[in-house]
């Protein structure tokens, strides 16, 4: 019996440590909570630096667009700097919100160049409420469909109004894209122009007596000039010359004139324009008959002061005789105006890419020119 129980406790002491050393709780260290008691096993969080990382580049391409506006911009990188979740609410409702108001804002800019059409079409979309999708389509795809109808009516226009030139570059860019009609508006329009213009120019030096205009339509023919200003020529500085020829005419024809001429052609160096051309048309005749008149009346009659009644061969040379020495420049209808006047852009904006077009169209212009003074000097002799 004892040599049992001391082969027990020896069995025991030496099987003690083994188990106690195998046991959890004795594994785990003091303070561990029992088996049975263990929190979840957890593994890190990776979603959340990964989504900051990819709306941090969706707001990066959001504000690089080209449509981005500068308030599109600070409010996307304000969100970037305030966090996760600024970035968040910036993608799922303020971008939109945004982009909305800068294509409003788009929209209003096109009508400083819109024509009719465009404009009462920008006027009732804004008028109304619209989603995003219904100003990206009108911005990028109905504008285009509306200012191609206004070129189409502003270029009929001009087939309608311009010189031969003109509505045959016109009539080909109506039969052409919408790119040809642009185009034709923004340069082809001033070369067809310049083209009829020189025309004019050698039709007007043509029928033109008044030396001061014939000068200035040489130099100007036989220089460079743009589309730009061969208009204004037309349109502008004609007229100043020809009323400095008629001042010249005018000076002239009252020169040792009646009282009545004289009266009536200071009155018209001292009017408008108009009075002066109304003069040389009209007016100097009209003065030229009362001087006329008053020396008739002031005639002795037939018999007296000893003169033979029976002799009628009278040499009296009124002022009448010079009537016919001096009319002066009667043909004042200019006729500058058969080309289209320039439109709505102006071609002041275009000279410098339409000169050399129009320095090709002066070779012609001036044979005109040369032709007409020809065909002047042999009527003259």
């Amino acid at each position: 019996m004892k040599f049992s129980r001391i082969a027990a406790a020896v069995t025991t002491a030496a099987l003690a440590p083994a188990v106690l050393i195998a046991s959890p709780a004795f594994a785990a260290g003091p303070g561990t909570p029992d088996a049975g008691h263990q929190p979840a096993t957890t593994t890190p969080d990776q979603d959340a630096p990964d989504r900051t990382e990819e709306d941090r580049k969706t707001i990066l391409a959001i504000i690089a667009h080209p449509m981005a506006s500068e308030y599109m911009k600070e409010a996307g990188r304000k969100a970037i700097a305030d966090g996760p979740q600024a970035m968040r609410k910036f993608i799922e409702v303020d971008q939109h919100k945004i982009r909305l108001d800068d294509y409003r804002i788009a929209i209003s800019r096109l009508t400083a160049d819109a024509g009719p059409g465009l404009k009462a079409g920008i006027n009732k979309l804004l008028s109304g409420k619209n989603d995003i999708e219904t100003l990206r389509h009108f911005y990028e795809v109905t504008q285009h469909e509306l200012r191609d109808d206004d070129n189409m009516v502003e270029i009929s226009r001009l087939v309608a109004a311009g010189g031969p030139a003109v509505k045959e570059a016109a009539e080909k860019a109506l039969r052409g894209t919408p790119a040809d009609r642009a185009e034709f508006l923004k340069t082809g329009r001033f070369l067809a122009q310049a083209s009829d213009d020189l025309v004019e120019l050698a039709r007007i030096d043509e029928s033109w007596d008044g030396p001061i205009l014939s000068a200035a339509i040489s130099k100007l023919m036989n220089g460079s000039p743009t589309p730009a200003e061969l208009r204004h020529f037309l349109e502008v500085t004609q007229y100043e010359l020809r009323d400095q020829d008629n001042r010249v005419a005018i000076a002239k024809i009252i020169d040792g004139g009646g009282p009545e001429l004289v009266k009536a052609g200071r009155a018209a160096l001292a009017g408008t324009p108009a009075d002066r051309t109304e003069f040389l048309k009209t007016g100097q005749y009209e003065a030229r008959a009362k001087d006329k008149a008053a020396k008739d009346k002031d005639k002795p009659a037939p018999g007296e002061d000893g003169q033979d009644q029976g002799n009628g061969s009278g040499t009296g040379s009124g002022s009448g005789t010079a009537a016919a020495a001096a009319t002066g420049n009667t043909a004042t209808t200019a006729q500058g105006h058969t080309g289209a006047p320039l439109a709505t852009t102006g071609a002041g904006d275009h000279t410098t890419l339409i000169a050399g077009g129009a320095g090709t169209a002066l070779v012609a212009g001036a044979g005109l020119l040369l032709a007409a003074r020809m065909r002047r000097a042999g009527a003259q002799r």
